[in-house]
């Protein structure tokens, strides 16, 4: 396998394009690739000309940047492994009630093991991306470990949380010891078409940040079958809703019912058919538990230790205690009680440090506040 031979996956953005730039300097062997993961047609919601990862523009933008510096850039067909990994998950995770998060699922099932299986045709032995993120090798622990990049308003270690050790032992993240600012200016220093160009903010595949629309358009005669149920306030039912997959955790706008305050979703309940809502402040919650875990700087957590966590992309990581540790599941409780913590969200925790202990998707489960776990 050639070590000096990268695989970059290349959005069109400003990112991807420096992180390849940055390796073609130091001389590694660049072969950009583009990946296809969805088309507007199929998903709905776009605006009046393509944009995005996806389209015709940023490919484009890629390949212009690829052919400037003189490596090879590719655009390579993944629609149907992100339609089966990514998408799916999405639609079935709301008809769940639970508020996915497809950045993870794509990091790990499509960027990773989809563009390592591309590596390995090419004899490449590395993968790079322009992900804010730091990746180390721990000899003591012989472990591959995660650290925050140097820019904690860009970091994204909380959507890398998934990624294995042979997927860390063979990436590399040029940008993780660079600024934003910084990174824009390398773009015009290398004299890239990409450097002023605008961050993505949205879902790729959602365009237009409309969850509801896509589900409606995506699963049709799926979403013509749901009910709709009760909206319940302290027991009382105050309203109807019109349907599970349309509420998440802390949704506060949307709710269909005039209440003369402001109200938040508290509880999905799939089974009864109900959304609860509940004021602000009977958001907060101390205890929090996590599946589907991957430990990532460490192979374990101890019971009692005190570690940092996020419950979403924009938290801040706060203080906790680790209560619950194992392969299959972690249970922790923040020092101070954290708002709206939404199953199908990822739980990424840290040191103090800022490496990446473990993560895994958070789980709907009641914590009673007199019981034997709370003591």
């Amino acid at each position: 396998m050639n070590e000096k031979r990268v695989i970059v996956a290349m959005s069109g953005g400003v990112d991807s394009s420096v992180a390849a730039a940055l390796l073609h300097k130091q001389g590694y062997e660049v072969i950009g690739i583009t990946m296809k993961t969805w088309g507007f047609m199929e998903v709905g919601g776009a605006p009046k000309h393509e944009s995005g990862c996806c389209s015709l523009d940023a490919i484009f933008d890629a390949k212009n940047v690829a052919t400037s510096l003189g490596f090879p850039h590719y655009t390579v067909d993944f629609t149907k492994a992100f339609e089966e990994a990514v998408i799916e998950n999405f639609v079935d995770e709301y008809l769940h009630g639970r508020t996915p998060n497809p950045c993870v699922v794509c990091n790990r099932k499509i960027k990773w093991e989809e563009l390592l299986k591309k590596a390995d045709s090419l004899d490449a032995k590395y993968v790079a991306t322009g992900h804010y993120a730091i990746v180390e090798y721990n000899e003591s622990l012989d472990r591959y470990s995660l650290k925050y990049s140097n820019d904690n308003r860009k970091d994204q270690t909380y959507a890398l949380w998934g990624l294995t050790q042979e997927s860390l032992s063979r990436t590399l993240f040029p940008l993780g010891g660079l600024t934003k600012q910084e990174v824009r200016k390398l773009a015009e220093e290398f004299g890239l078409k990409t450097a002023a160009k605008p961050d993505s903010q949205e879902i790729c595949f959602v365009a237009d940040d409309n969850y509801e629309r896509f589900l409606r358009e995506r699963i049709p005669d799926v979403v013509d079958k749901i009910e709709d149920g009760d909206i319940v306030y302290h027991g009382e039912k105050v309203g109807k809703h019109k349907g599970i997959p349309f509420y998440t955790v802390g949704q506060r706008r949307g709710l269909g019912i005039a209440f003369g305050k402001p109200v938040y979703v508290k509880n999905i309940d799939t089974v009864s058919n109900i959304v609860e809502i509940a004021d602000k402040e009977e958001l907060l919650e101390n205890y929090v538990s996590a599946g589907d875990i991957n430990y990532v700087s460490k192979s374990s957590l101890k019971v009692g230790e005190v570690v940092f966590a996020k419950i979403r992309y924009a938290d801040k990581a706060a203080a906790a205690e680790v209560i619950e540790s194992g392969n299959e599941k972690i249970v922790i409780k923040f020092l101070e009680p954290k708002n709206a913590i939404t199953p199908g969200q990822s739980l990424v925790i840290y040191d103090e440090q800022g490496y990446v202990l473990a993560g895994g998707v958070i789980q709907k489960e009641k914590f009673e506040k007199d019981s034997a776990l709370s003591k």
